[in-house]
């Protein structure tokens, strides 16, 4: 638009000085047939000089258009280029910093040593590891990233992941994990986030089902509203809205006081060679037939938390073999559907966290909010900023 305008201006400008110039020739012409007129016989005004001397001026005119346009919009590429130049990111090298606490020097070493592993999945291993300064550190390994060296050696990649790991480091909300730092050297990707202790919901859970823990109805209820609440804010207060892409129980970090935080925020998208299959159970039913980015919407991540809800109402595991039976309906989102339309919701419910009888009446109501978040189309699905109100009235929080 800018090189439109600006080689309009230089056609208008041209031809005002065409015509000023043809307008004082013109003057002049007549002046001059005036003063022969008067001192002798005219000329013929079909002259082949006077013809001449016209295509020429028309030539130049001609000339001096074709030019300058040619050279505006030559210009203006060369503007649009140094600026696309200033705007560019520079690619670091060695760690990138985003906490003021951690030391690049520090983190370098640590990440050297031995670290405790805490966990690992198909697409990288966790550690815990304490730096010089006493901070305790979770830091994730990502393999993932090994299979695509080839691609993010451009520098074009590798511009792009770190612009996107820039932006989810800005991300602050009490339930996301903050990204403090990342470090990306030959092959290798390590994330820097804070340390929580609790471990995952699905450690928590699992321990629970093993009778090491308990974790009575208002926690799980206090994690599934900290949970829609990082969602919230991830499809409503950033701007571009940001999905998950990959929201399961080992990406949800609890505290001491079980409060949620959703860890790997973005970074499916940002891998995405990164396996869809290994969170099939988590995954909604669009992405899992035929799965693409362009799919892909803030629904899908709704999907995935009515699974979350449907694991903390119901405490099983939706890679139980009993949910590869017919009986079963196929899956854990299709056996509570079944349950909760033939009013035998309650039969769902985890024995551990069956109680008092106003407890149980928000939790058949928390069944019928899961159900709705697993309908097979994404339009049925409530958003996250509704089921922020949904859950709320349940219980206060």
């Amino acid at each position: 638009m800018e090189k439109k305008r600006h080689s309009v201006k230089v056609t208008i400008i041209l031809l005002f000085m065409f015509s000023l110039h043809y307008f004082s020739d013109a003057k002049c012409q007549e002046r001059t047939s005036q003063h022969l007129a008067s001192s002798g016989p005219p000329l013929p005004t079909n002259s082949p000089r006077l013809k001449n001397g016209v295509r020429r001026i028309i030539f130049s005119v001609l000339l001096g258009l074709v030019t300058g346009l040619m050279g505006s919009i030559l210009f203006a590429c060369l503007i649009r280029s140094f600026v696309r130049y200033l705007n560019k990111t520079p690619i670091l090298k060695g760690p990138v910093i985003f906490s003021p606490i951690i030391d690049p020097k520090t983190l370098h070493h640590a990440l050297k040593n031995e670290n405790q592993l805490l966990g690992s999945n198909p697409h990288g291993k966790y550690y815990r590891t304490v730096l010089d300064n006493g901070l305790t550190i979770a830091v994730k390994r990502l393999e993932g990233f090994e299979n695509t060296a080839a691609a993010v050696a451009r520098k074009s990649e590798k511009r792009r992941t770190q612009q996107q790991l820039e932006r989810l480091a800005k991300l602050r909300h009490r339930n996301l994990m903050s990204l403090r730092a990342y470090v990306g050297e030959g092959e290798g990707m390590w994330l820097v986030y804070d340390y929580v202790g609790t471990g995952s919901l699905e450690d928590v859970m699992n321990r629970a089902r093993g009778n090491e823990v308990r974790l009575a109805w208002e926690a799980r209820l206090g994690i599934a509203v900290g949970v829609i609440k990082g969602l919230q804010y991830l499809h409503f207060e950033c701007d571009p809205q940001i999905l998950h892409y990959n929201l399961k129980p080992s990406n949800v970090m609890l505290d001491a006081e079980f409060e949620p935080r959703l860890a790997d925020c973005g970074l499916f998208k940002l891998f995405s060679n990164l396996d869809m299959a290994a969170s099939s159970a988590y995954a909604s039913p669009e992405c899992l037939q035929d799965f693409s980015f362009n799919r892909y919407t803030d629904k899908s991540d709704i999907f995935s938390f009515g699974m979350i809800l449907a694991v903390l109402l119901t405490g099983r595991d939706p890679a139980d073999p009993f949910f590869r039976e017919a009986a079963s309906g196929g899956s854990l989102g299709q056996w509570l559907r079944h349950l909760q339309l033939a009013g035998e919701a309650r039969e769902a419910l985890d024995n551990n966290i069956i109680g008092e009888e106003g407890e149980e009446d928000e939790m058949i109501m928390a069944v019928k909010i899961a159900v709705v978040c697993l309908s097979d189309q994404p339009a049925d699905r409530p958003s996250s900023d509704e089921l922020v109100h949904m859950l709320t009235q349940l219980h206060s929080f």
